[in-house]
């Protein structure tokens, strides 16, 4: 499954609100500067978040979006497929049974590909937003944030074996 630069700034945006959902609406001039979006695209994707009823906007000097339900009614899955459509990576899953069915050659293949999209889709279609942002527990580094300029260590990578192999042997 591939992730397009809107829906990825989508599920960030989505994370803020959550992240802030008891303190009321965001603007988004704010959302945008904390999450380093682009404002203007993080409008239309905010303006199609609002039409599936899954944000609201609120007017007035303290406007701005808020979430409609709870981060932890609100699926993965459910953004992903408003902003990049269907899940699964190789088709739906009618049509990889029905090519499993046809095409007895290629059958596990396909079938492997099922078991890809299923898993996929049952992650996503299991992980809401309070899930994500929910906060640590101490000494655990999962879903800790990235500070802005902070890069992440890069491992070094061998693509055709050990460099260094046959040198010293």
């Amino acid at each position: 499954m591939k992730i397009s630069q809107k829906g990825l700034y989508a599920l960030q945006a989505m994370m803020m609100l959550a992240r802030h959902y008891s303190q009321g609406a965001i603007r988004i001039r704010d959302i945008a500067y904390e999450e380093d979006l682009p404002e203007k695209f993080l409008e239309l994707i905010l303006l199609e978040l609002k039409n599936a009823r899954i944000v609201e906007s609120v007017r007035g000097a303290k406007g701005g979006y808020q979430l409609r339900r709870p981060p932890s009614e609100i699926r993965l899955s459910e953004i992903i497929r408003l902003i990049d459509g269907p899940l699964a990576p190789f088709g739906d899953a009618e049509q990889l049974r029905s090519l499993i069915d046809r095409d007895a050659e290629h059958r596990a293949l396909y079938q492997i590909f099922l078991d890809v999209r299923n898993a996929a889709a049952h992650i996503l279609e299991h992980t809401t937003l309070a899930d994500i942002v929910a906060p640590k527990s101490p000494g655990s580094k999962k879903g800790q944030r990235k500070k802005k300029g902070q890069d992440s260590a890069v491992l070094p990578m061998v693509v055709h074996g050990n460099p260094n192999r046959g040198r010293d042997e």
